[in-house]
């Protein structure tokens, strides 16, 4: 019975969430389609109001542990299912994501991310399209800001391990900033996929930098170190065992 209850929050959770993109796009659209603040703004307020109604609605509470940088760095990030987009972008002032290219054709959402800044990627085609955004970047087109990347490419499951891809390594030589690695939880509570949303207490983590200057192949072996470490460790305080998945 309570796991029924849990499920049809968590269900009109979702659906809330929705519509409200849909409404927070409409509602800041006119000031969002000529300021950047604009955009963020309505962003913003979508992930306030996201992690309101998750604890209210499903009982599930968030957490923003470390500290979130301020500067011009490259932040590489666990990523495990939606919730960690919010949490992230939440807490840093201008986040802009490397985005799925065909994200920019989704209704609301790919017309704020280019507002914002993110730079849409070809999978398959992501070496040059990395250096065709870091191109951009020297020559000053892309928006200042927090460059966000996921590491390992796509949401991954908690306990299943998948391998870092390059790509980060190469953003972190060529555009010569300080690299933070953002551990989370997050997928025990909200998975990559599914409607049933767990209550209890998600977390991101920011973690010490890792100073601009290193190689590419001592910075990813370093990044994978610590991401892989501190997630598993957050983890296994919401009570799940990484070392349990096969």
């Amino acid at each position: 019975m309570r796991y029924a209850v849990q499920w049809i929050m968590s269900l009109l959770f979702v659906v809330q969430m929705y519509l409200m993109m849909v409404v927070l796009g409409i509602v800041f659209f006119p000031w969002a389609v000529f300021s950047r603040k604009g955009a963020l703004t309505a962003c913003k307020s979508f992930c306030r109001w996201v992690r309101w109604t998750a604890r209210w609605m499903v009982g599930l509470r968030t957490e923003v542990r470390g500290t979130p940088p301020t500067d011009e760095v490259l932040i590489a990030a666990k990523h495990q299912s939606f919730l960690d987009i919010i949490l992230i972008f939440g807490a840093v002032p201008a986040g802009k994501f490397i985005m799925k290219r065909e994200l920019m054709w989704a209704p609301v959402i790919g017309q704020y991310a280019l507002k914002i800044g993110c730079v849409p990627v070809n999978r398959g085609k992501r070496s040059a399209a990395i250096k065709r955004m870091v191109t951009d970047v020297a020559k000053g087109a892309q928006k200042p800001g927090q460059l966000i990347i996921y590491p390992q490419g796509t949401r991954i499951a908690p306990g299943v391990k998948a391998p870092y891809k390059v790509g980060s390594g190469v953003l972190y030589e060529q555009l010569g900033q300080d690299c933070v690695p953002v551990a989370a939880n997050v997928g025990v509570f909200w998975p990559r996929r599914g409607i049933y949303r767990k209550p209890g207490l998600a977390v991101v983590e920011f973690l010490p930098r890792i100073k601009k200057g290193q190689t590419k192949d001592v910075f990813m072996t370093q990044l994978q170190d610590e991401v892989e470490t501190a997630s598993d460790a957050l983890m296994r305080e919401a009570g799940f065992d990484p070392d349990g998945v096969s």
